[in-house]
């Protein structure tokens, strides 16, 4: 018993620092918006295409300068397509569906936005305001793919979830009446 407890011992202190740590610490990504800034922890043990594809999104500017163009109070708001002119940046192509992952559309949860083909999610991406839990995949069901929730900025998300909306561009309706612009988004943690 002695050999092995010197042995764990002499193995604990030639790690480094901070070694389990570093190992699982999530990516986090920054979005700097004209109501303020958020900050999202994504979830790449359980949704890894999904935060590979959002990382590589943000990493190559994609979401510098676009708007949130969807945002209904007691909902959601979404983002990740539009410039303020409603001017569609172009995209890579859609991603597996990974709502079955078992995250679940939480209040100040980010998922990705898609259409009725399960398997259409490429850049826009969508945060919940409150728990949305008839979003979530489930067996003979595909939902909305989890893949990370906000650390910081929960006042923004709220402030952004209560700005005036009605139509503009292409949308009849759900649209900030001013825009509000993803001034910035950038990767602080690769995890």
């Amino acid at each position: 018993m002695r050999p092995i407890l010197s042995a764990l011992a002499l193995a604990l202190a030639a790690a480094p620092a901070g070694a389990d740590d570093a190992g699982s610490k999530a990516p986090r990504v920054e979005l700097v918006t004209t109501h303020g800034t958020m900050v999202l922890e994504l979830d790449p043990a359980n949704a890894p295409v999904t935060t590979g594809n959002f990382l590589q999104y943000v990493r190559d500017g994609h979401y510098d300068g676009l708007v949130f163009h969807r945002v209904i109070p007691g909902f959601m708001i979404q983002g990740g397509g539009y410039d303020t002119e409603y001017g569609e940046r172009p995209t890579r192509s859609p991603i597996e569906n990974e709502s079955r992952n078992g995250l679940s559309n939480e209040r100040g949860t980010i998922a990705m936005a898609r259409t009725s083909d399960p398997h259409s999610a490429s850049a826009q991406f969508f945060i919940n305001l409150v728990d949305n839990p008839g979003l979530d995949g489930a067996p003979g069901r595909w939902g909305y793919a989890v893949f990370g929730r906000l650390v910081e900025g929960l006042d923004v998300l709220d402030k952004i979830g209560a700005v005036p909306t009605g139509r503009g561009g292409p949308f009849p309706t759900d649209v900030p009446q001013a825009p509000v612009v993803i001034q910035a988004a950038r990767v602080l943690d690769e995890g």
